[in-house]
């Protein structure tokens, strides 16, 4: 089957959910340094790197007549990003903080072809109060690895979850609607 896109993400997760709403797509592996300088807002941090991921896929990707789309998630907690874990202490760390706390989910996808486009996904996630030895099975389990915030709502981080408004795709890294829209935009159709 032809495909419809590139997809600049390596990402299991951001597949299956494009999968699920019938997108068919090529992965284009890339790499961008995604360090946050601490002076752009979340939301321009998320919307610069899912831009930055597209345009760097674009430059390399074979068939320039299909778009590429790409996303960035970041965990948002007292105005502050919470990245990816460096390592088990720093999952634990990120884990400690979220407990008993509301933060937010921000998810920007952008797709690019002959034009840009970039659409954000706000939610807010409710973590439950966990103990000390809930977070270091969690952290042991490796889930929390290579996840922003050190958890992944669609595994076993969501028996911490207490609440969440939003998009749950959002959350997970791809939020569906936007993509959507996105796709729609370029006269993709959706489903």
């Amino acid at each position: 089957m032809t495909p419809h896109i590139y997809l600049a993400s390596s990402s299991p997760r951001r597949q299956a959910l494009l999968e699920q709403i019938g997108v068919r797509y090529h992965v284009a592996e890339i790499s961008v340094d995604e360090t946050w300088d601490g002076r752009e807002s979340p939301e321009e941090y998320v919307q610069r790197l899912a831009l930055l991921k597209a345009r760097a896929a674009r430059r390399i990707v074979a068939d320039k007549a299909l778009p590429v789309l790409a996303a960035d998630t970041a965990v948002v907690l007292d105005s502050r990003i919470l990245g990816k874990p460096k390592d088990r202490r720093d999952a634990l760390s990120m884990l400690e903080r979220l407990s008993g706390r509301r933060h937010h989910v921000l998810t920007a996808v952008a797709l690019v072809n002959e034009q840009e486009a970039v659409r954000t996904s706000f939610s807010t996630v409710t973590f439950a109060a966990t103990t000390p030895a809930q977070r270091a099975a969690y952290a042991a389990s490796g889930e929390a690895d290579d996840k922003a915030g050190a958890y992944a709502i669609q595994g076993r981080a969501a028996a911490f979850i207490e609440r969440m408004e939003g998009s749950y795709s959002g959350v997970v890294g791809l939020p569906l609607f936007e993509t959507a829209e996105l796709l729609r935009g370029c006269g993709i159709e959706v489903l």
